[in-house]
């Protein structure tokens, strides 16, 4: 699976998503501060979907209605990181084919998945 990790998404995510052979590029690695709007671009450029724990792109996927690969929200708080990359690294491993244009949600026992109408 092709995903862009915006800077908020925790190392560890990143780095499991890339051992189970994801191609991951990682904002925090690129250009650190990047505006949301550059990210979403970035990511819509590469055919990536984007992994994001920023609420800010619910906005632009609904109201703004904006262009985008597939937006995968994180609201894992609380959880620790190796847990919260497991739950992802299973999400993108079962559902990755349905993850790609839609605008998802993982949270704990749930995944919520609303395509793109």
């Amino acid at each position: 699976m092709n995903l862009v990790a915006d800077e908020g998404v925790d190392r560890p995510i990143v780095d499991r998503l890339r051992e189970e052979g994801h191609d991951v590029l990682y904002i925090t690695e690129l250009q650190p501060g990047m505006d949301d709007e550059d990210v979403l671009a970035r990511a819509t450029s590469a055919d990536a979907v984007l992994l994001t724990t920023d609420t800010d792109f619910g906005e632009f996927a609904f109201r703004q209605r904006r262009l985008h690969t597939g937006v995968i929200l994180l609201r894992l708080a609380g959880l620790t990181n190796e847990t919260k990359a497991e739950i992802v690294a299973e999400v993108c491993r079962t559902r990755g084919e349905e993850l790609a244009g839609a605008f998802s949600v993982i949270s704990p026992g749930q995944l919520r998945i609303r395509a793109r109408s």
